[in-house]
């Protein structure tokens, strides 16, 4: 398991050797027993572990029961050896006090001769074990502190146990409850609600909720939640960035890392003290943050939060991890079914700076807008076809000949205010195959009033996140501006874009395109088949071959049945 264990352990406390608390007031009983346990060497051996099996107890007096207690809560403590009557408290009853802020820590009474009873009842009511003062040896002090520390210890171990067994039932029942609801639920929106609700309803959680990073942005955001919440998302900041503390939490962590994140104790865990008193407020002991992640889709992020410290196990935080995978395989399918039946794609638009300068200044100067409409990616070039308005072809060629990046341009189809035109863009060849490699697509692209923008499209259900922080790393100069989902304005039969996707080669598909957008099959044509093979790089007769191939499996698509 992946996690954040911020909890002191049992052995880490036993390596700094046996912590012994005695709440004794008279002097006399209280130098006895510190010298007992002074230069034995025996106790430590019995219950330390190899790294302190020589350091002798550490042994910590205090003369009234407060005293005791104010110990008892701010310094480890592995054993209390308490007298009953105490100068602010008197017989069973200091007993129960220290039982109630003990925390299962072990305890053993003093009695006098005339108390032995009492030290019987004392047992009934919790003690682990009672000592007569006056009978006390060496011998007896150590065998008895020694069992009274393995007694606890088993205690512990059967209580974990069975509460272990009880959360892994529980959380069976839970992630059965979730499954049925990933194959009833309709949308990703019901899904992620119905999952934070059911694991609300159960007692052992006080709250759950789901988040998502917003695109172009590193800002954790919520999408659904339930049960005890009262602001708290309202009231913390989240992030995925590393640099930031915000986003050094289990959740940021989570989605940075797609490992799963425990947070076992809010009091003992500095490093989230954004949040800190935030979870104080409400209740939170503990947290665990799940990725919600299936193949390169990162979806967001379950977090869960308990009322008990470490509440969140390894076996527990593994099945929770198992809820987090279905989850991811549900969103997935639902996304899949709803790209399948529906027309919608999701558009991200950026702008670009410092990819072809001149044509950008141009746009600002002549109040001209220029619209590229495709992009051919060829053997060793990109082909880009488009439109310039309010714009001479004089002006256009000599500015496009300055811009870097912009090998060649040729005119094609010439009308009143505007015209046709071939770019050869080198430059944009490695962005436009990274776009391309993770399942997007440039749709278009337009410079107008001192601004190039282009729009990426890509199937609904596609990690968006992904595709921004691609395009970043391809163009540092890339600002993300708006997502939106869109209906395709150019969708028609099945077999056009079936045939388009999966019958043409790669080599195919680019001739019949570049075809196409150069005009071949205008009349008259406004390119000739070897201007074309030489855009592409290719022989006249290899790009005939090519254009041949694709129509003819075009039309077998169209006219073949």
């Amino acid at each position: 398991m992946d996690g954040v264990e911020s909890q002191e352990t049992e052995t880490e406390r036993r390596a700094e050797g046996l912590q012994i608390l005695l709440i004794e007031d008279n002097p006399g009983d209280a130098r006895l027993i510190e010298e007992m346990l002074k230069n034995t060497e025996e106790l430590a051996q019995r219950v330390s572990t190899d790294e302190s099996a020589d350091q002798p107890p550490e042994t910590v007096r205090e003369t009234r029961l407060k005293e005791g207690l104010d110990r008892l809560q701010s310094d480890p403590v592995d054993l209390v050896l308490l007298d009953l009557n105490l100068p602010d408290s008197e017989g069973l009853r200091t007993l129960e006090t220290v039982s109630e802020r003990g925390d299962e820590t072990p305890i053993v009474v003093l009695t006098g001769l005339r108390d032995q009873q009492v030290g019987v009842r004392a047992i009934q009511r919790g003690a682990e074990d009672f000592l007569v003062k006056d009978e006390v040896t060496s011998e007896l002090l150590v065998r008895t502190i020694h069992h009274a520390i393995e007694r606890a210890r088993q205690k512990r171990q059967r209580r974990q146990q069975r509460e272990q067994l009880e959360a892994l039932n529980r959380l069976n029942r839970i992630g059965h409850d979730i499954t049925h609801a990933v194959i009833t639920t309709e949308t990703r929106a019901e899904l992620e609600q119905r999952v934070c609700d059911r694991l609300a309803e159960s007692d052992a959680y006080r709250f759950a909720w789901i988040g998502g990073v917003n695109p172009g942005s590193d800002r954790v955001v919520p999408k659904a939640a339930a049960g005890v919440e009262d602001g708290y998302l309202e009231n913390v900041e989240i992030t995925v960035n590393e640099d930031d503390p915000a986003g050094q939490g289990p959740s940021g962590t989570a989605i940075r890392t797609g490992s799963v994140q425990v947070m076992s104790d809010v009091h003992t865990t500095p490093e989230y003290e954004p949040w800190r008193e935030e979870a104080r407020e409400r209740g939170y002991q503990s947290s665990v943050a799940i990725p919600i992640v299936h193949e390169d889709l990162v979806y967001g992020v379950l977090n869960v939060y308990s009322s008990s410290p470490r509440a969140f196990t390894g076996p527990e935080t593994t099945i929770l991890a198992r809820i987090g995978d279905i989850i991811a395989h549900a969103i997935t399918a639902i996304e899949r079914r709803d790209a399948l039946v529906s027309d919608a794609v999701v558009e991200l638009e950026f702008r670009v700076d410092e990819l072809a300068e001149p044509l950008i200044a141009l746009s600002q100067e002549e109040s001209c807008r220029v619209e590229i409409e495709q992009l051919i990616r060829g053997d060793d070039t990109l082909l880009a076809y488009g439109s310039a308005h309010e714009v001479s072809q004089e002006t256009f060629r000599d500015v496009v000949e300055t811009a870097e990046g912009v090998d060649d341009v040729r005119f094609l189809a010439v009308r009143r205010d505007e015209f046709e035109f071939e770019l050869v863009a080198p430059a944009a060849m490695s962005l436009l195959e990274s776009i391309a490699t993770h399942g997007g697509r440039v749709d278009s692209a337009t410079i107008e009033d001192g601004e190039f923008r282009f729009v990426v499209e890509l199937p609904r259900g596609r990690d968006t996140r992904q595709m921004i922080e691609i395009i970043r790393e391809e163009r540092p100069d890339a600002t993300y501006l708006a997502q939106r989902t869109t209906e395709r304005s150019d969708r028609s039969d099945a077999s056009t874009p079936g045939v388009l996707e999966n019958e043409l080669t790669e080599k195919q598909r680019a001739a019949l395109e570049t075809a196409y957008f150069a005009g071949y099959f205008d009349w008259p044509r406004e390119s000739t088949g070897e201007e074309i093979a030489d855009r592409l790089g290719i022989a006249p007769a290899t790009f005939n071959q090519h254009l041949r191939t694709a129509e003819r499996k075009f039309f077998d698509s169209v006219f073949g049945g």
